[in-house]
């Protein structure tokens, strides 16, 4: 077991339970037998989560709980809107949940359809997850150097990944 605490620049691998305000599970690494591997100080993770982790070392478990502020923000209801349903194609289905991928000021970003009718389509561009309060529940597995491929990168890379396959993202 490594004897490294997170710092920046130090690959963590993790697993962690992700749950709502009402305690809902939301996501589960063991569940799905995936760790989440990241390289700390290279905003893999909300900064709010990354100053918790600083100084853990393996073997460590703690629970972070942090506010909409600190996650993907509070829900902005300017964000809703209606478009006409001919702004659609005629053979697309729409139904109030799905997502897809919409052009906006910014670029793309995923829109929530939250009411359809035959003359209007409502979209939400709120994440889903904007206005929760989240609680994440952290072992932490293991805290090791990263590579020179990983830091060139800015995130854990598979193993055995030579440096010389992959582009410096700092020139």
């Amino acid at each position: 077991m490594s004897q490294f605490a997170i710092a920046p620049s130090l690959v963590a691998s993790l697993h962690y339970v992700l749950a709502d305000e009402q305690g809902r599970t939301l996501d589960d690494s063991r569940a799905r037998q995936q760790p989440l591997e990241y390289l700390h100080g290279h905003d893999n993770l909300f900064p709010a989560l990354e100053a918790a982790l600083v100084k853990r070392r393996a073997g460590e478990q703690l629970r972070v709980t942090l506010a909409p502020v600190d996650t993907y923000g509070e829900r902005d209801e300017a964000l809703v809107s209606a478009s006409p349903r001919s702004a659609f194609p005629k053979d697309q289905v729409l139904q109030a949940g799905q997502r897809f991928q919409a052009q906006g000021p910014d670029g793309p970003r995923t829109v929530t359809v939250v009411e359809v009718d035959e003359a209007q389509v409502a979209v939400d561009a709120n994440h889903p997850l904007a206005g929760e309060t989240l609680t994440y529940e952290i072992e932490i597995l293991e805290v090791r150097e990263a590579t020179r491929a990983e830091l060139a990168k800015g995130h854990p890379l598979p193993p055995g990944t030579s440096h010389t396959e992959v582009e410096d993202r700092k020139r």
